[in-house]
């Protein structure tokens, strides 16, 4: 019977080991996750609820539902955050009275997780060839790093912040521009 052979880890397993060590900090928390968007407990679209800004039924696109719930617990449900982003820049259209102030918690689906984080927290791709439920969509990331893997693997044009996506952009995606 031959002794048992000690294996040695390979060079991949050793450099892989430290680098998952370089990204904890002294905290134990990640880099990333300092930056990432954090999530929120917003309730589901029923199977009734409307996007007030397109009339299509939200709950049949769970992937993409954006929901804002204003302080009084008055809730919107878009199937999009491009719907969304054009609500919250023309509230005098889409919701007469109401001011941004008036806003408890917004929240878009973070693509790659399935869950609902804080929309202004939130990177967003747009060009890509992921199509939304009202075609070229901003595409919601919880972090830049994977917006940016996002936009190589999809081929987007760009990642934008939240305060880019104005209502002019967000006309110019319904005709396919992305600048």
């Amino acid at each position: 019977m031959t002794a048992a052979r000690r294996r040695t880890p390979s060079r991949r397993a050793v450099i892989g080991t430290l680098a998952a060590f370089a990204c904890v900090e002294a905290t134990g928390v990640r880099a990333e996750d300092a930056t990432r968007a954090p999530t929120v407990d917003l309730p589901k679209p029923g199977a009734r609820d409307l996007c007030p800004v397109c009339g299509m039924f939200v709950a049949k696109y769970p992937l993409w539902v954006a929901t804002l719930k204003w302080k009084d617990g008055a809730l919107a449900h878009f199937d999009g955050a491009k719907d969304l982003f054009k609500y919250l820049g023309d509230l005098p259209r889409w919701a007469p009275g109401r001011t941004r102030d008036e806003v408890a918690a917004v929240g878009v689906t973070a693509y790659y997780e399935g869950e609902q984080i804080d929309a202004y927290r939130a990177a967003y791709v747009l060009g890509s060839d992921v199509y939304g439920p009202m075609g070229h969509e901003a595409v919601p990331h919880a972090t830049r790093a994977d917006a940016e893997e996002f936009l190589k693997d999809h081929a987007g044009r760009r990642v934008v912040g939240p305060a880019d996506l104005t209502v002019a952009l967000m006309r110019a995606l319904d005709e396919g521009r992305f600048e």
